[in-house]
């Protein structure tokens, strides 16, 4: 293909800024490119000298003696480490600073006579607040240093150490937080541990099956499963039978039109039939004179009358009146409470002994509670059908014996059962 020769076009280069931008120097950036690899890799080699390019070997050709492994790793481990390289210079330009200052410390900065004045202070043991600190901190991390124990060494046993913060005595009294507050004012903290340690119910990953349930079980613990089926059943039928006790049968079914004679009866229990026409009329005349006997009273806003000073001063003599018969009052109480002690410790004893009993009761609920489920979701959980077979259902071996649940359903049902999964409706 011919090489089209583009037309230049004609520009002003009148100005600084038009020459700047309108002029060609790439010749110029392709000659400081040449001098600056020139400075880097030397004179080029078209301008070198043999002697400089080449070299005679006038040495013998001797045969290398082979070396030992033990030389050859010698010889590796004393040479020069190739991370080095990036270390050393590679390249024929030299340093444009030859002599580089060094900062000088703090110190050698200082005055000499300051400097003269603030040795003669150290050496009197006058020191500042600053350097006192840095001297008490070396001396601790220094006292640290020495009791550190060194690498994969035990001087004492750590679970024998108890370190008593806080005699038992004050514990027995004070709940988890107080001891909690306390030890974290005497520059202590407690470790309080997380809730998520705790597993989230008591009750067992796998749950021993009853005896009854096996494929060849005993005649007592079969009765016994049965029996417990049976039990279970007879309460939700009774549960069922109150339900519909309570709902359905307390409620009679009847027609709309029906519905609505029974409540026009109900608004006109009491009326005479010949008189509900008259009776409306009359309730009308009565709020029309209601509202002619209305009259509008406008009385004006009293002004607040100044008490006088013998007002004030036996409101003053009133108020002090009562709180001495208050204190009276109190005092006799005081007095009569004494002679009441036996009756007072009857009270005492009575409230101790209910507060116990509310106590074991609300440790048994804690307890039964503890076995239930607790409320994860807006579905109720609901167990899983006890799994039986019936005497004539038995076969004795494992050969001809058909399992009666799901496998997977079960195992989903104790996940909920233990508050690990919330319960939801899914079809197994």
């Amino acid at each position: 293909m011919l090489d089209v020769k583009t037309k230049k076009h004609k520009v002003s280069k009148k100005t600084k800024r038009s020459w700047r931008k309108y002029i060609d120097i790439k010749d110029v950036d392709t000659f400081l490119d040449n001098n600056r690899l020139e400075e880097r890799l030397g004179t080029p080699f078209s301008e070198r000298i043999d002697t400089q390019l080449f070299t005679i070997d006038k040495t013998a050709d001797v045969t290398e003696n082979v070396i030992s492994k033990r030389a050859a790793r010698l010889a590796l481990k004393n040479k020069e480490p190739r991370c080095f390289a990036s270390l050393k210079s590679h390249t024929c330009v030299p340093d444009p600073i030859s002599k580089r200052n060094r900062v000088r410390t703090k110190e050698e900065r200082m005055n000499s006579i300051l400097r003269q004045r603030e040795v003669g202070r150290k050496v009197k043991g006058i020191f500042k607040l600053k350097e006192k600190e840095a001297l008490k901190n070396r001396i601790l991390a220094k006292i640290a240093s020495t009791n550190h124990p060194k690498s994969k060494e035990l001087k004492k046993d750590i679970w024998n150490s108890t370190n008593v913060l806080i005699p038992e005595t004050v514990t027995e009294w004070m709940s988890s937080n107080s001891i909690r507050h306390t030890l974290k004012h005497l520059g202590i903290k407690k470790r309080k541990l997380p809730l998520l340690c705790k597993k989230p119910s008591v009750l067992p990953a796998v749950e021993i099956p009853h005896p009854g349930t096996s494929y060849n079980p005993s005649y007592n613990d079969h009765q016994e499963l049965l029996h417990n089926i049976v039990q279970k059943e007879l309460e939700l039928m009774k549960q069922d039978e109150h339900l519909n006790r309570v709902t359905t049968q307390m409620f009679e079914k009847i027609s709309l039109q029906k519905r609505d004679e029974n409540t026009m009866k109900e608004m006109l229990e009491g009326l005479p039939k010949n008189q509900t026409t008259s009776s409306f009329k009359s309730i009308e005349e009565d709020h029309e004179e209601e509202n002619s006997s209305i009259t509008i009273v406008n009385n004006k806003a009293k002004k607040n009358i100044k008490k006088t000073l013998v007002q004030k001063r036996k409101q003053r003599e009133q108020k002090q009146a009562i709180n001495e018969h208050a204190l009276m009052k109190l005092e006799k109480k005081k007095i009569s409470d004494i002679y009441k002690l036996k009756t007072l410790q009857k009270q005492i004893a009575a409230k101790e002994r209910k507060q116990e009993s509310l106590r074991q009761k609300r440790m048994k609920k804690r307890e039964r509670e503890s076995l239930m489920p607790k409320t994860l979701s807006k579905i109720k959980f609901e167990p899983i059908d006890s799994d039986f077979q019936l005497a004539e259902e038995l076969t004795g071996n494992l050969r001809n014996f058909k399992p009666s649940n799901n496998l997977l359903k079960e195992r989903y049902k104790s996940l909920q059962q233990r508050n690990i999964v919330a319960p939801a409706v899914i079809k197994l």
